[in-house]
């Protein structure tokens, strides 16, 4: 039996992520997309890993229990990578609402009940969550606490009260970022840590759909006028994620943690301010 980290999302920061810390633990690699799953299983089997590809759907609890029971017969659970989610561009409000904001919390909710004594987790939210305005703190403890299945009947997550799918991919990520700091509280009773990762743009698959879609100029002009001058790399993700993951890390828990080139400074008190 091995240690077993369970990864969501095949994509390119969920990879870079497995490859610096995964070596030596079974890899559980989920995805609605099996042949996304697939093509990153074989490329780090290929180089020396030891993965097994899984699909899976994030929306659905039943298809994430289905995967932690996968999971579970390889070993304990130890380590939680969650890269998965649908942007702006790929998808309409409710799909946002149901993979990255309902989704992302039972799967922090179930792999909290059985994540081992010092197990870990990194979930990727998004530098979207910190454009936005700050929410009531009434409404920031209601997306940290209500109960999962009640999450998506929230007032503030009603169509009416979403503008569009940028506003809900950001109330999502606002969810995730509370929802952490929430779980990070039962994750700490089983000796166990939980963090969120806030990217800004980073050239993904995903970035590039982005570059192409109806916001690609905005996307565009984000990173060529952040301090950084450029977009990210997942390796560069995966830097915060091997220190939060590792046991340099043991003291962070429930915290999220923006790396975004310096765009969100940019966009309050820089050249991305907007002017209206």
């Amino acid at each position: 039996m091995k240690e077993v980290m369970i990864v969501i999302g095949a994509g390119q920061i969920s990879m870079a992520i497995a490859r610096r810390i995964g070596y030596g633990m079974k890899i559980v690699i989920g995805d609605k997309n099996i042949d996304s799953a697939n093509t990153i299983s074989k490329i780090m089997n290929d180089a020396g890993f030891d993965t097994i590809p899984f699909e899976m759907d994030l929306s659905s609890r039943e298809s994430i229990l289905s995967l932690i029971k996968e999971a579970q017969e390889y070993g304990e659970i130890s380590m939680l990578v969650n890269g998965a989610g649908v942007s702006p561009s790929q998808a309409p409000i409710e799909a946002i609402l149901k993979v990255d904001l309902y989704g992302t919390a039972v799967l922090l909710e179930e792999v909290g009940k059985v994540i081992k004594d010092g197990g870990v987790g990194v979930t990727i939210s998004s530098q979207s969550g910190h454009r936005m305005p700050a929410l009531t703190p009434e409404v920031d403890e209601q997306l940290a606490t209500t109960p999962t299945e009640e999450l998506l009947n929230l007032e503030v997550l009603q169509t009416e009260n979403i503008k569009d799918t940028l506003h809900a991919y950001q109330m999502a990520k606002r969810c995730n970022e509370k929802r952490v700091m929430s779980e990070a509280v039962k994750w700490g009773q089983k000796g166990a840590r939980i963090n969120s990762i806030s990217p800004g743009i980073v050239v993904t698959p995903l970035a590039i759909d982005e570059f192409n879609g109806p916001r690609g100029d905005f996307y565009k002009n984000m990173f060529a006028k952040c301090p950084a001058g450029r977009p990210g790399t997942a390796d560069e993700i995966a830097n915060v994620a091997e220190l939060l993951m590792s046991n340099k890390g043991a003291f962070i828990t429930g915290a999220d943690f923006l790396i975004d080139g310096g765009a969100t400074a940019s966009y309050f008190y820089g050249p991305l301010k907007p002017t209206e």
